[in-house]
């Protein structure tokens, strides 16, 4: 993408009611929508994320199959989830908010209990082994989904990477979490939850054109 698409897409942002960029500083000192979603969304209904949503495809998609759940989009890359934001105030979807964030702030951008589920679609493996600490699934980032999950709240792992696949699963047997679902092949083996292969992002599009097998893991955290 071209810097000048970037910038108008950065500008284009800043219009959108849907689109919340905070600075770092922001979110560490006092996050004005912290522990005030439900307000922010003007209902009780319950809080789903998308983390490294990308082009926010799953938070659209989610948003308009469960109506009266909402959907929000977390990712560092503003240019990216400009064409979710964009598309749920063309298509009136009022469900679906993005944040621009690093995902590692996330327990300061949503209160304790606050959230109902996680979806982490096609993260960065970060194979090498001093990349585990940017893995979204290391022990650090679990501590802090089940900070601000409620009690029964359950996180979701969409992926092409076996590495990825295999690290969490043995990390959650590890620490003995509770894992509800574990797919190796959700196009091959039934018994993902529906909107596992409902939605297709571009990204799993071209892993599936390439034979790669998309995974699936659904659990829930106990610390």
């Amino acid at each position: 993408m071209g810097s000048k698409n970037k910038l108008k897409r950065f500008r284009e942002n800043e219009t959108f009611a849907n689109v919340i960029q905070p600075t770092r500083e922001d979110v560490l000192t006092n996050f004005t929508h912290c522990g005030k979603w439900h307000s922010f969304f003007k209902n009780n209904n319950p809080i789903i994320l998308e983390l490294g949503c990308g082009k926010g495809e799953y938070t659209i998609a989610l948003a308009k199959k469960y109506p009266n759940k909402n959907f929000i989009g977390i990712d560092i890359k503003g240019a990216r989830f400009w064409r979710g934001a964009k598309t749920a105030i063309e298509e009136n979807i009022q469900n679906v908010a993005f944040i621009r964030s690093q995902v590692e702030l996330i327990d300061a951008l949503f209160a304790k209990n606050e959230v109902d589920e996680i979806w982490i679609t096609f993260p960065d493996p970060q194979i090498k082994y001093k990349r585990t600490k940017h893995r979204l699934t290391n022990t650090v980032f679990l501590k802090k989904y089940h900070q601000i999950l409620k009690e029964n709240g359950v996180v979701n792992l969409k992926t092409d990477s076996e590495f990825m696949h295999g690290y969490t699963l043995g990390l959650l047997h590890g620490e003995g979490h509770e894992i509800l679902n574990a797919n190796h092949d959700v196009y091959k083996n039934e018994g993902s939850p529906e909107e596992v292969t409902a939605t297709q992002t571009f990204y799993e599009n071209q892993y599936l054109k390439a034979s790669k097998p998309i995974t699936f893991i659904q659990f829930r955290l106990n610390y």
